[in-house]
């Protein structure tokens, strides 16, 4: 079943040159990319996005990583995309992430993992629309 997905590529995904190699994963496995966007975020545009961690310990480093330069949102559609891309991005701690995956071949750490995918439909529609209010 074709579906949709949000994708962002971290400030550390741009600042390391890997946007080609990782975008060029996702479209080497079918899936098809429906919207960009790049640029930088501020603290409320994080905040929106990583509702759910705001009051989390580990949230106000995240958000100050996040914000830290330019990143790339996109859109990605294909079958079961949310599946596909949280497999293709591998575990969030890139330093036991699988060989193979985003993170187990291009990542060290559990903050700068390189990307984003959302982990459901339902966070899937909240992030799209929060990122690109277009596709509503």
């Amino acid at each position: 079943m074709s579906e949709r997905t949000l994708v962002l590529l971290k400030p550390d995904t741009v600042r390391r040159g890997l946007v080609g190699e990782i975008l060029g994963r996702y479209e080497a496995k079918g899936l098809s990319i429906v919207a960009t966007w790049f640029g930088t975020i501020d603290a409320q545009q994080a905040d929106a996005h990583y509702a759910e961690h705001v009051e989390r310990d580990f949230y106000p480093p995240l958000r100050a990583f996040v914000t830290s330069g330019p990143m790339m949102a996109l859109v990605l559609e294909g079958d079961q995309a949310i599946e596909v891309v949280r497999l293709l991005n591998g575990a969030t701690d890139g330093r036991v992430a699988a060989p193979g995956t985003i993170r187990g071949d291009l990542s060290l750490s559990n903050r700068e993992n390189l990307v984003h995918g959302s982990d459901s439909p339902e966070s899937a529609a909240r992030e799209t629309a929060l990122w690109f209010p277009e596709l509503g």
